[in-house]
């Protein structure tokens, strides 16, 4: 399998621990290793007491019971531990998809997600999210282009870029689309915990169908990406098992330390959340300010879920030079649009979870202001 550059892992290679202001992060605020030990008496000893050998290639069991707990109807074998998001998505499209299958993917969308089917053969068909629809994915639309040969259905909620949620109505049609179709469903749900709009927040894949599976990750909402875990919950044992296969060539088992961590942290899930979850808001609330002041400049749909969003440059203006000078001039870093595809090219994204936010997006206002003399 040959797979192009990842365009925006190659953006953030270049600019992401060199740009002064981070205002297009997809994470929340992280913690130190200490701050997390501290959450539980006793847990430095026992980390310093961990051996440091191979780890089980599921994962944990501690792990596994812990994500078990975050559905429902989920038992800790449904369960397979994977290093990020990124490993299991390579893992479900390089083992459970075939050359000639169908997949339909929500765009725009982390690129990997339509990517490595796409490079294994596969044909991507994209289910368009529209801003002038508040991002809102059409299920009737869905249900005319998944057909007979459609292997997959990818969607993801809270999305990645637009912050858009998916309610309980629109994710039961998708299910009983897919259940037709006789067909996988693969959720990307990195973002879970991190839903804040109204509606009724949609309940996870992998507890709706038979053949979900869910994407989970600790580095998004939780903050703490640099424990490297993450994991799909399926009740599907056949994809469970190709997952598995697949992932003895890629990195075998996970880091004992990392998953040890994670354990931890989701032992201690409201300490962690509550915390994140109100700075994100407080942070969406000096976003809502600074999208009223430049209406002449942006137009955006309100995130509903997430620590991001994907407001739209005016007339049509290219992002990419756009995201350029304000870096050289305001030392605030965008995401160009272009990154999810040429379709985007106008739109940025930004985001709004970690704790210097008011400082990179005040550099940026003063650049617009400054442009606008």
């Amino acid at each position: 399998m040959r797979l192009p550059p990842f365009l925006l892992e190659r953006y953030f290679a270049q600019h992401e621990f060199n740009a002064p202001h981070l205002l297009c992060v997809s994470d929340c605020q992280t913690m130190t290793a200490g701050q997390l030990l501290d959450l539980e008496p006793g847990a430095r000893q026992a980390f310093e007491s961990l051996p440091l050998g191979y780890t089980e290639s599921s994962g944990g069991p501690e792990l596994r019971g812990q994500i078990a707990a975050l559905y429902q109807d989920i038992e800790p074998s449904d369960v397979l531990v994977h290093v990020g998001a990124q490993e299991a998505i390579f893992t479900f499209s390089s083992a459970c998809l075939r050359p000639g299958d169908e997949v339909v993917v929500h765009t725009p969308c982390y690129q990997s997600l339509f990517q490595v089917a796409q490079s294994a053969g596969c044909a991507v068909i994209p289910w368009v999210a529209r801003q002038e629809d508040g991002w809102a994915l059409d299920t009737d639309e869905l249900s005319r282009i998944a057909g007979p040969k459609t292997r997959a259905i990818f969607i993801n909620s809270p999305h990645n870029p637009t912050g858009a949620s998916l309610d309980n109505a629109a994710m039961s049609r998708i299910v009983e689309i897919a259940a037709r179709r006789g067909c996988l469903l693969f959720s990307d749900e990195v973002y879970r915990f991190m839903e804040y709009g109204p509606g009724t927040v949609a309940r996870p894949v992998c507890e709706l169908y038979e053949r979900g599976v869910s994407l989970g990750v600790m580095s998004k909402s939780f903050g703490l990406a640099g424990l490297r875990v993450g994991w799909v919950a399926t009740r599907d044992a056949a994809v469970r098992e190709a997952m598995a296969s697949a992932k003895d060539y890629t990195t075998i088992c996970g880091s004992g330390p990392g998953e040890f961590l994670a354990a931890l942290a989701l032992r201690h899930t409201a300490a962690i959340l509550d915390p994140l979850r109100r700075l994100t808001l407080a942070n969406l609330e000096l976003l809502k300010g600074f999208m009223a002041r430049h209406a002449d400049t942006f137009a955006w749909a309100e995130p509903t879920g997430s620590p991001i969003a994907f407001p739209r440059l005016l007339n049509g203006v290219d992002a990419a030079p756009f995201c350029k000078d304000v870096l050289e001039h305001s030392g605030a870093l965008l995401l160009p649009g272009a990154l999810y595809g040429q379709a985007w090219k106008s739109h940025v994204r930004m985001g709004f979870g970690r704790r210097d936010f008011p400082a990179g997006l005040a550099a940026l206002d003063s650049f617009l202001m400054m442009a606008k003399g």
